[in-house]
């Protein structure tokens, strides 16, 4: 099934001039519609994986410990890291079943329908879109406290930034994710760096300094918040690992993804928990958790205590912001995938995933770029952004998961190329856990998850309104439902 879609995808010739973005059902409609395939090898494939991620490791994951102290962040982040591993085994196994640029949408709308392809799809445009804004955000913060060139955090600097990056990306595919590698190796390297630096001032008495809430349920020096205060930790927890699961929507554009995507999945996990054991426990060891639970630049405050600035302070502080544009890069990158993918298949205009001379969707760079550029310029409010996306992103873990469920139990014998380690059992841990971290960004910022409840219900009106009468049936995510829609009926005649 996956060499066929592969192959199906593969005889797309190049781009003609026809009609105005080609008529759905002519071949025309697909020509204007083509990625750069064989692109990305497996080593960029996980270097794009870090890359989402590793901006969380230079800062955010510590407001956890303001919710749930030490060891409430410390549980909070083994459970999101178990849901996040067991989400990429089950994802590893569905790319390989569909390797396209669809990645969640195509999966749940294989499994679940157009209405679960267009939910969970949504819910990853939630998240890409509004990542990218709320981290040029913090990139302008960070250019700000550098000193860099006299600027300071506003919409010049945001501005630059999308227009660059994305200039970048409309270059091409192989090009930017090259990029990205470059920018991402500086970035772990200084973690590394960070860690040995910290590790020498290291004292396990600071890991449980924060006051303890007396009047907290099971309240006491390592959950100083109480139990609750692990549940509240939850989404902070989470940016260790948050984008990983990005990854299959470079599934269209890879070498061999059927190979290199389990690898690069399994690969940028490991790594990415290996950054968050060390950042973790050096950060907080450093100067104490009651000192950096507060601070945008823990890694920093970690390193400089009540001595002031130091050389190796400073390198992690530019480093720091190297970090961040690496995720900033690559988030624009997942959010254009997605869009181009639900624009073919018509649940978004479709016009919005027609492709350049060099395949790249320069309407799904642009205009979502444009749109993170005007929420960033508009409210400068980083924090509440970053928590609307994290609330997508729980729906849209909530939902892949959901599928791979679904086809393991409705069509036991698809082929698959690739099969997660336990199965059902896998992905029924990261169902239960993405749910769970749902609810716990009510916790944390009712506003951001009640914004983007309004955004999906405005979404999910245009839906059923509109594009759920007008989806392309050459799209390949609707092709592959179509076919087992087909086997489906000839097995009940």
């Amino acid at each position: 099934m996956a060499d066929d879609i592969e192959a199906r995808l593969a005889a797309v010739p190049a781009p003609t001039k026809s009609a105005e973005g080609g008529d759905p059902g002519t071949d025309d409609y697909l020509e204007r519609r083509t990625l750069r395939r064989g692109s990305a090898g497996w080593l960029l494939l996980t270097g794009l994986g870090v890359a989402y991620v590793v901006s969380g490791d230079f800062s955010g994951w510590n407001v956890g410990l303001d919710k749930g102290g030490f060891g409430g962040l410390a549980i909070a982040t083994v459970l999101m890291g178990a849901m996040y591993a067991c989400l990429v085994f089950s994802l590893a196994e569905l790319s390989t079943i569909l390797p396209t640029a669809g990645g969640g949408y195509g999966f749940a709308r294989r499994a679940l329908g157009p209405w679960g392809g267009f939910l969970t799809g949504t819910a990853i445009l939630i998240e890409y879109i509004l990542a990218p804004a709320a981290i040029v955000i913090f990139i302008g913060d960070y250019v700000e406290s550098l000193g860099l060139f006299g600027l300071t955090s506003s919409w010049p600097v945001y501005l630059g930034c999308f227009v660059i990056f994305i200039g970048v990306h409309l270059w091409g595919v192989g090009e930017a994710l090259r990029f990205s590698l470059v920018v991402t190796a500086i970035a772990v390297a200084a973690l590394l760096i960070f860690a040995v630096g910290a590790f020498t001032e290291f004292s396990a008495d600071g890991l449980n300094d924060i006051p303890v809430d007396a009047d907290a349920f099971g309240s006491n020096s390592w959950l100083p918040m109480g139990l609750l205060g692990i549940w509240a930790a939850f989404p902070f927890g989470m940016w260790f690992f948050l984008g990983v699961e990005g990854v299959p929507l470079a599934a269209e554009e890879a070498k061999d993804p059927v190979r290199s995507m389990p690898k690069a999945l399994a690969i940028s996990m490991g790594i990415l928990a290996l950054l968050a054991l060390i950042t973790f426990f050096a950060a907080t060891g450093a100067q104490g958790a009651d000192a950096v639970k507060a601070a945008g630049n823990p890694l920093v405050v970690a390193l400089e205590g009540d001595d002031g600035p130091t050389a190796l302070s400073r390198f992690v502080n530019y480093a720091g912001l190297a970090g961040l544009v690496a995720s900033f890069f690559s988030l624009i990158y997942a959010g254009s995938r997605q869009l181009f993918a639900l624009s073919r298949a018509g649940y978004l205009p479709r016009f919005l995933s027609l492709t350049s001379k060099r395949k790249a969707p320069y309407l799904g760079l642009v205009i979502p770029g444009a749109i993170g550029f005007a929420l960033a310029a508009a409210t400068g409010n980083g924090a509440r952004m970053l928590n609307i996306a994290v609330f997508g992103a729980t729906i849209s873990y909530a939902l892949m998961a959901l599928s791979h469920i679904v086809l393991r139990r409705r069509e036991p014998d698809l082929e698959r190329p690739y099969r997660t380690p336990g199965g059902i059992l896998t992905s029924s841990v990261a169902f239960a856990l993405a749910l769970s971290a749902l609810v716990a960004t009510f916790l944390v910022d009712k506003d951001a998850a009640f914004i983007a409840l309004a955004v999906y219900a405005v979404a999910l009106a245009y839906f059923a309104i509109y594009s759920r009468h007008h989806l392309v049936a050459s799209a390949p995510e609707e092709e592959f439902a179509a076919l087992a829609e087909a086997e489906a009926e000839l097995s009940r005649d």
